[in-house]
């Protein structure tokens, strides 16, 4: 006898839905009370949610016993594809987004005839599965979660391939996954060999050309973020959400949110996360937050799976390939956003409970080519060392000062790794992140410019873990650094669509804030080398190479030019309020000798081995502790 006539067939034509709400069968089943029916009515109409997810939300039963239930309202029989696994000869790859969308896949043959499970069962499910399988398509009910579980499984090669390749298939010039192009090496080979040249046949006038070259660099810099401060210290760009604005928004008209969470390796500070997200004021019925973590860490995914996490946690296990970065697991999670508005949060992090509501009034008040708007970062442990006072005076000037004034002057806005909040159509149009680039936001914020849109900056905080340990800094800022480089010679093999697209400012605004973050912190070291050497022994060696014009430069440089950061560290702690860090921009220099030390540790990568991802170790500070214990207790 086969094994169809000794199995029972499950695929039914589904039933018009019960008469019976689903909310008054799962009371009649004993999986919800009264009371928790009427909360969640009421707040069903408050968000303008379905029940289903209002109820999953709130962890009032689990999710096998409520998609049991739904599946039961349509007539139709329920299946477990953890155990029932579907048929991998009916999976098609062209349907990728359709399967992650709309919760639905193909699970067996049955009679002659397919057999689909669907954890969102409706009308409009039923008529797109009848126009691609035919009319007579019948149905089985199974979980969201066992959809995402299969579809991972079935189309890991797919869906990894799709997030390493998609940017470099599609438009290679906008990957760095060449570091650097042959033109590039050309030009490189023509100016290094033009150098040699000129110093064989004119040695001095070439190092007086050279060492002007490098002091206007360094005075180009200083000016930069001079304006930068002048425009950023302006209330009228500082403020772009009202409480006014906030309060105006009605949860009904809320859009569904994606939050991913990519993590490695931090199972300790997973509850803090959690309990940071449950406190968001946002409808909970339209959180989509994805737990983006590795395969192999099963350590944080059994930790996830532990804190018994509501219905939209997520976890989306990111199967090895290489490079390991936080891009690549992006943009394979992407494929599972189901949100109108997607944002990144680190493991460590605790956005304002407002930040999300900010944000969709910010969209609302933007121009319709604003794609993506970031939030301000800043530190819950700014005063636990030295480190990490110069670490939050640092994070104030550039999130405080120097993006809102970049928005405002429209030069592209590199952004930070987390708390950057953007329109989902636009970041899959544009193939999302580049997994090959370790500075994957910065490359984006520039990427979204040259592709049309606009980058814009919400006055709301993230606060997140200062580094309190320098090496474990250095690991982090050389990745940093880095990877400007690879965003400086990817966005620099096309100078003129980069200029055409950013305009004069744009251009100008890219070469000394991208650029010239870097080239400072590679060139400084060799200045303050020979200004020591030159004051310690008196020497006279180098005078020839600075006559009097450029001797003042330099002087502008190393005193006024430096004087003024220290000045603009000092002003940066009391616009934030830090007054008890302002003593400590005095000792900013110290603080700079860390970032040439890591610039240079970044070029080394670059140069051996581009594409890897140094981990920042989370977790470390002295409050994670008691922060932990916090979020298990609440």
């Amino acid at each position: 006898m086969s094994t169809t006539a000794q199995t029972p067939l499950l695929g039914r034509r589904p039933t018009a839905m019960a008469d019976k709400p689903i909310g008054r069968s799962l009371v009649d089943a004993g999986l919800l009370t009264e009371e928790q029916l009427a909360t969640a009515l009421g707040l069903q109409r408050r968000w303008n949610s379905r029940l289903g997810d209002v109820l999953m939300a709130h962890r009032w039963m689990s999710a096998f016993d409520f998609y049991s239930v739904l599946a039961g309202q349509f007539g139709l029989a329920f299946v477990n594809l953890l155990q029932e696994r579907p048929d991998p000869a009916l999976f098609d790859y062209q349907r990728l987004n359709d399967y992650s969308q709309r919760l639905v896949l193909p699970w067996r043959r049955e009679g002659g005839r397919t057999v689909l499970a669907v954890a969102d069962p409706s009308e409009d499910t039923f008529r797109w599965a009848r126009a691609v399988y035919g009319e007579d398509v019948l149905f089985v009910g199974t979980s969201k979660f066992d959809i995402v579980w299969s579809v991972q499984r079935h189309a890991d090669d797919r869906l990894t391939d799709d997030a390493l390749n998609l940017l470099s298939g599609h438009n290679p010039e906008m990957s760095a996954r060449k570091v650097i192009t042959v033109p590039q090496v050309l030009w490189l080979y023509g100016l290094i060999s033009a150098l040699v040249a000129a110093l064989a046949i004119w040695p001095l006038p070439t190092l007086i050309a050279f060492n002007a070259l490098v002091s206007f660099a360094f005075i180009a810099t200083f000016v930069l973020k001079l304006l930068l401060v002048w425009y950023g210290a302006r209330r009228h760009i500082d403020i772009k959400v009202t409480e006014q604005d906030v309060a105006a928004l009605r949860d009904e008209d809320l859009p569904v949110y994606t939050v991913l969470v990519p993590m490695y390796k931090e199972p300790d500070v997973l509850p803090i996360l959690a309990n940071a997200l449950r406190r968001l004021d946002y409808p909970i019925s339209k959180l989509d937050v994805k737990l983006v973590l590795e395969a192999g860490d099963t350590e944080t995914i059994e930790a996830a799976k532990a804190l018994g996490l509501e219905a939209f946690f997520e976890i989306i296990r990111v199967p090895p390939s290489q490079p390991k970065t936080k891009p690549k697991a992006c943009n394979y999670a992407l494929r599972f956003a189901r949100g109108t508005l997607l944002t990144i949060y680190d493991a460590e992090d605790k956005p304002e409970p407002d930040q999300l509501k900010r944000v969709v009034a910010a969209f609302r008040k933007s121009e319709d080519n604003v794609a993506c708007i970031q939030a301000r970062l800043n530190y819950y442990n700014a005063n636990e060392n030295w480190l990490t006072r110069m670490f939050a005076l640092e994070y104030t000037l550039w999130f405080d000062f120097y993006l809102p004034a970049l928005e405002h002057l429209r030069i592209p806005i590199p952004l930070g790794g987390t708390s950057n909040h953007f329109r989902l159509d636009v970041l899959r149009k544009i193939h999302a992140w580049d997994p090959f680039n370790v500075t994957e936001d910065a490359d984006l914020g520039v990427r979204l410019i040259q592709n049309g849109y606009r980058v814009s900056v919400v006055n709301s905080t993230t606060f997140e873990e200062a580094n309190v340990s320098i090496p474990n800094w250095i690991r982090q800022r050389s990745r940093w650094l880095k990877g400007y480089m690879q965003t400086w010679l990817v966005h620099m093999r096309k100078p003129l669509h980069l200029y055409r697209s950013t305009g004069f400012r744009g251009f100008w605004g890219f070469q000394f804030f991208i650029g010239g973050g870097f080239f400072t912190a590679l060139v400084a070291p060799i200045l303050w080398a020979l200004c020591i050497v030159v004051l310690a022994t008196g020497t006279r060696v180098a005078d020839p190479v600075f006559p009097p014009s450029l001797l003042y430069m330099s002087l502008f440089n190393l005193i006024v030019g430096n004087g003024f950061f220290i000045y603009i560290t000092l002003i940066a702690g009391f616009k934030r309020g830090y007054e008890q860090l302002v003593p400590y921009a005095l000792t900013v220099p110290f603080y700079w000798v860390l970032q040439s030390i890591s610039a240079y540790k970044g070029l080394w990568q670059l140069i051996h081995n581009p594409f890897y991802w140094e981990k920042t170790t989370h977790g470390i500070s002295k409050h994670m502790a008691a922060e932990r214990q916090a979020a298990l207790d609440g």
